[in-house]
């Protein structure tokens, strides 16, 4: 039987199923204490070839003995992977530490920098115990995106002199002014396994084809490095290359030695670095596999239980980080953090439990022990240029866009160019105080403005009070308000979430002023509340931003007797809470009286110009400038009661919407297919990149009940000539060979309710049909879903299963997509 699912979490009172605990083993078998997954195997080979030049190349970039790179990696691992509360996330040396420990080893030597390692790691442990980890969350994210894209930027410029044939200077000032040396004296075999390294790494995850599909498997940071390796040695290139001293004359911690100061504040800011990009790798993380849902019904079946790896504990991973920082350091190895391309990959390669993180550090202590022959035939070149192109990575134009539309940019860049030019610690202290700078202004800021707008019914004069409003923007306030002419029709929006007494005393005064002199005040905010009735009580009661209440306001006694109705036509919904033409129509169109739909229709855009206009005007404006990038085809029925923003919690620039009578699509290739929908559906897959496409049916549809009553004789009228793209829904439902598609936990209420369940099985086989959308679902670039609406419940359904011939669609629960 196929089922639509609902999305939202089942009540309390139905009945889940239940799971019964496995019985326990014989005596005579000995329990397994230990379980590995074949897919936990399989991500654990691919993270370790991540991880294996990767901790090489930042040992290299920190000057830091390159077995200290294995040994953090090792540790990160086994320690974290084990210990930390992010079981998904692969921890080990990272590119944001490289600036911070190179710092530290030039200034107190290695063992001093382990021993820093194990104090920043005690640290970690101190701070996990008191529970503080969701505090680093509050660091703002511009700050900590620019500390990384400062990381980057100083990576980046050191290791153009290693990519080059020369060696680095400490600082970015020096490396920039030695750069015009370096480039007259580079040397050619260098460059080319550098060149060679880079070309790779760009160039493989390009491949396109099937046999792109299949090569990219591989790690195009392994191929890089080991293309650039097997030339070098090919060519008998002679090239500095990696040099791995004997285990037994491996340097460990030893006694911090330095000044105590500088020894702290070092501590603190190892500290700093690895907790708050160990937390954001761990939130990225839950967030990155709350988008694959497929990955946790994976998890549940291949683990041989009903578990499922949950959100992540950031008190005891910043707990398993301290530990792994402690034993880190003991051995000799680099400060350990989460590393978000590790974690990705991992996530990417279907691991479904912590197993994988420490397979892949066991897989990189046997590397360390047994492969160092051909460990020591990389070059140096290459793994620099490895480590330059993670340093340009790291300066997200993603980020960069995010916190200039987020009006932040300046705390980015103070944060950037602070870590550049001062280090990490004051760097990010820079952009902390910028930070809290920019969000005290925001507060105490307040725009006034004033403008007259004219219309057929005479002028209204609007203030418009953006921010807060205290006791400090009186004065502007004052000077705004006595710019109304008296006895002037004045609209006052308030678009903020606090005013003070002495801001309230002053308005409220100049507003019982305003109306004694014949005026009449509408003070109108975000939330839609007024501090004052409008002078006229024939106006409509509905507000702006409340639920939508169809048209049904009140409408005073005194108009009742003149043929006037409560209820205007129209069946519409709308959305609480969101800017919308919904949002701004509720004003006009619940107006009682019987007006021409031409002044219904002016009076909501009137509304809409005044209460939503300002709110979405700065997002609209970017749309128009960047052009439309929805993610999604929403293809659904006309009907008015269907309110796809609302329904899909969408807004502008998020659905490419089609709406057609009854939600059909005409199979392509026939005579009578219709072109106006494949054309929608080709633009959106071919031209937009659509990365998932939604067929929503709903119940009480007039198609289908008309579909249901169409007399085979009848007039061929335009409903009806349309209406034949949904017979094969009809003939499905009536088919004895298969399954009906029903509700959960229910059967469908009547047969419109059936065949609209049907209809939307039917239609998605149709969408298959069309070219674009086959070759999309080839190349895995393209989801299909179903949906169904309840109109009366307000329910959404998700229809869920497989497409084999049984047709079987389980419950969200069961198939293992969130509730």
């Amino acid at each position: 039987m196929s089922a639509c699912v609902p999305t939202r979490a089942p009540e309390p009172t139905r009945t889940e199923r239940m799971h019964q605990p496995p019985s326990p083993p014989p005596p005579s078998t000995p329990p397994r204490r230990f379980r590995v997954a074949g897919a936990d195997v399989s991500a654990s080979i691919a993270v370790f070839l991540i991880a294996l030049p990767l901790s090489l190349g930042i040992a290299l970039a920190t000057g830091a003995p390159l077995q200290a790179g294995l040994v953090a990696a090792a540790v990160g691992g086994l320690v974290a992977g084990r210990l930390g509360g992010s079981p998904l996330q692969v921890s080990g040396p990272a590119a944001g530490l490289t600036v911070v420990t190179a710092d530290l080893i030039q200034r107190y030597g290695w063992r001093t920098t382990c021993a820093i390692t194990v104090l920043a790691g005690l640290a970690q442990l101190g701070l996990g115990c008191v529970r503080v980890a969701r505090t680093a969350l509050a660091v703002s994210p511009a700050v900590v995106h620019g500390m990384l894209a400062g990381i980057g930027v100083t990576i980046a410029v050191a290791q153009v002199h290693i990519v080059l044939g020369g060696t680095p200077e400490s600082s970015v000032l020096d490396n920039l002014r030695a750069l015009p040396a370096q480039l007259a004296g580079l040397d050619p075999a260098a460059v080319s396994m550098s060149v060679l390294t880079l070309t790779l790494l760009l160039a493989w995850p390009r491949i396109p084809g099937r046999a792109g599909r299949v090569l990219r498997k591989m790690p195009a940071a392994l191929v890089a490095v080991s293309g650039a390796t097997l030339t070098a040695s090919l060519a008998g290139l002679v090239l500095p290359k990696v040099d791995l001293p004997s285990w037994r004359s491996h340097a460990l911690a030893g006694l911090p030695e330095g000044p105590a100061l500088g020894v702290a504040a070092a501590v603190l800011t190892v500290t700093l670095v690895c907790s708050v990009q160990s937390l954001l790798g761990a939130v990225a993380v839950d967030k990155l596999v709350a988008t694959r849902p497929e990955l946790l019904a994976q998890r549940a079946s291949a683990s041989g239980a009903a578990t499922r790896v949950g959100r992540s504990d950031l008190n005891r991973e910043l707990l398993g980080q301290g530990a792994a920082n402690v034993v880190s350091g003991v051995l000799g190895g680099l400060p350990v953090a989460g590393v978000a391309v590790r974690s990705s990959a991992n996530v990417q390669a279907g691991a479904v439990s912590r197993n994988s993180t420490m397979l892949h550090g066991v897989f990189v202590v046997v590397a360390a022990l047994l492969m160092v022959p051909i460990l020591e035939l990389i070059p140096l070149a290459s793994l620099a240029a490895l480590v330059m192109a993670v340093g340009i990575q790291m300066v997200s134009l993603h980020h960069i866009r995010t916190v200039t539309r987020h009006r932040e940019v300046l705390v980015y860049a103070v944060t950037t160019l602070g870590v550049v030019f001062l280090g990490v610690l004051e760097g990010v202290l820079l952009g902390v105080a910028v930070a809290v700078t920019v969000a005290l202004n925001r507060l105490a800021r307040t725009r006034i403005t004033y403008e007259e707008r004219h219309d057929e019914t005479g002028g209204v004069h609007y203030v418009h009070v953006r921010g807060q409003l205290t006791f400090l923007a009186v004065p502007r306030l004052s000077r705004t308000l006595h710019l109304v002419p008296q006895g002037a029709d004045v609209v006052l929006e308030l678009d903020g979430s606090f005013m003070d007494h002495g801001a309230y005393e002053s308005l409220h005064h100049w507003q019982s002023t305003h109306t004694a002199q014949g005026g009449t005040v509408e003070v109108t905010g975000r939330a839609g509340t007024r501090i004052a009735e409008p002078a006229d009580a024939s106006d409509c009661r509905c507000r702006p931003w409340t639920p939508w209440r169809n048209h049904q306001c009140e409408v005073p006694e005194s108009t009742q007797g003149r043929g006037e109705t409560a209820n205007a036509p129209g069946g519409a919904s709308g959305t609480a809470g969101s800017p919308g033409p919904s949002d701004s129509s509720r004003s006009s169109g619940s107006v009682g009286v019987a007006e021409p739909r031409g002044h219904q229709l002016a009076r909501g855009i009137s509304a809409f110009q005044r209460n939503t206009a300002p709110l979405v005007r700065g997002e609209l404006a970017r749309l128009a400038r960047e052009g439309q990038q929805p993610s999604q085809l929403f293809l659904t029925c006309a009907d008015s009661r269907l309110v796809t923003s609302m329904i899909t919690s969408s807004g502008p620039g998020d659905l490419f919407v089609v709406r057609n009578v009854g939600n059909l699509v005409p199979r392509p290739g026939e005579e009578s297919g219709d072109d106006s929908v494949a054309a929608a559906i080709e633009y959106a897959v071919d031209v937009l990149k659509v990365r998932s496409i939604t067929l929503c049916g709903h119940s009480g549809c007039g198609a289908m009940q008309a579909l249901l009553s169409m007399e085979p004789d009848g007039a061929r009228t335009p409903l009806r000539r349309w209406l034949r793209h949904g017979l094969p829904s009809l003939a499905r439902m009536a088919a004895t060979d298969r399954p009906w598609a029903r509700l959960a936990g229910r059967a469908p209420a009547d047969t419109v309710e059936q065949l609209c369940l049907t209809n939307v099985v039917q239609q998605l086989e149709h969408l298959r049909a069309h070219e674009s959308v086959a070759r999309a679902l080839r190349e895995g670039a393209l989801e299909l879903h179903g949906m169904y609406f309840h109109v009366g419940e307000a329910q959404a359904y998700l229809l869920t299963g497989a497409e084999d011939g049984d047709a079987v669609f389980d419950h969200v629960r069961a198939a293992g997509l969130p509730a």
